[in-house]
């Protein structure tokens, strides 16, 4: 059969951790919920495979009761991934192709089922195990930056940029001198070094999360993170809802991304250049392939040059980093990327 401009049977198959759309935080879950929103829009049937108290308006096919943050099983996902998988395969047939963003298990369905595999990864690719289940990978892989996908430079990457519909977000051509932060209490997104960054240049810090869901995010904020709520530069605000989130970008000064490993992609950037809101962060991983030093913010290799650069946001156009982000990480332009790759596993017969 010729698919191009063929409506599709396509399973979306989420990560249990979160549901679709979260509530509050949650990076993946919300890249499935837009691009299942664009996939229906387009005239495709889509389904859901994710957590039963997901919410989305055609078939959702629940693979655990609860999400495991709101169940508070966060801890140990991996059992709830092998449920996820069971579910999907067992249905597999019924599409006309699977869209997994389960990482590592995607590999695994990918190999399991007849039926057409896109295994995206949204997580960190530079793992120890990566060899072994990447070697003579499937058809279908995908990965959401050339900066991720270059941890495994013999494999045949797709690359689909992430995309959000952010073109409500609030813009402020006057913001506030604060500066921001968003993100997991985890050291590897940097939280302390924004604490750090703030006191240095002697601006108030406002940091907004998800109460730390592990034993190990938990023992951090304690230690790190909470000693400096006692000072009048650091403000902890919790989670906090899309809309406030958004909002907190649009009055803050600049955000910072100050973490030391190397971002897959980076929502919360798009999200804060949305708002016309530079970003202020290490220039590692797929950062690089959204924020342009020097016009979306400023970048460096260390807490020192960020430190140091951070009055350069001030001569910035808040206005042109809203416009550039809206056209280059749109749900329009994810979704096209996705959909390519969907017709061209179609119409090869091995899947090759």
């Amino acid at each position: 059969m010729n698919w191009t401009g063929h409506a599709l049977r396509i399973a979306q198959v989420a990560p249990p951790i979160e549901a679709v759309p979260p509530p509050g935080y949650g990076g993946t879950e919300r890249i499935v919920h837009a691009l299942l929103v664009e996939l229906e829009r387009r005239g495709h049937e889509v389904t859901l495979f994710a957590s039963g108290d997901s919410t989305w308006s055609g078939r959702l096919v629940p693979t655990v009761d609860r999400s495991l943050r709101a169940a508070d099983l966060a801890d140990d996902p991996a059992p709830y991934v092998l449920a996820t998988l069971n579910t999907a395969l067992a249905t597999s047939a019924e599409f006309d192709v699977v869209h997994a963003h389960l990482d590592w298990a995607g590999i695994v369905l990918a190999r399991a089922s007849r039926t057409p595999v896109v295994a995206t990864f949204h997580g960190r690719l530079d793992r120890p195990w990566a060899a072994i289940l990447l070697d003579d990978p499937p058809a279908g892989v995908s990965a959401v930056s050339h900066a991720q996908a270059a941890a495994q430079p013999d494999v045949a990457w797709t690359v689909v940029h992430n995309g959000l519909p952010l073109e409500d977000a609030p813009f402020e051509q006057e913001p506030s001198d604060m500066l921001c932060f968003v993100g997991r209490m985890t050291p590897d997104k940097g939280p302390h070094r924004a604490i750090e960054l703030a006191r240095r240049t002697g601006r108030r810090l406002r940091l907004a999360a998800k109460d730390p869901a592990t034993a190990a995010e938990r023992d951090f904020f304690e230690q790190i993170v909470r000693p400096a709520l006692h000072t009048a530069e650091v403000e902890f605000l919790g989670e906090l809802s899309r809309a406030e989130c958004q909002q907190l970008f649009a009055d803050s000064y600049a955000t910072l991304m100050p973490g030391d490993w190397p971002e897959p992609f980076g929502l919360v950037a798009i999200e804060s250049l949305a708002s016309g809101t530079p970003v202020v962060a290490r220039g590692v991983g797929g950062l690089l392939e959204i924020v342009r030093d020097g016009i979306d913010g400023v970048l460096g290799d260390d807490l020192a040059t960020l430190v140091r650069r951070l009055p350069e946001v001030d001569g910035l156009d808040r206005a042109a980093i809203r416009a550039s982000v809206l056209d280059r990480f749109s749900v329009g332009r994810m979704a096209d990327g996705y959909e390519a790759l969907y017709r061209r596993l179609l119409a090869t017969p091995s899947g090759a």
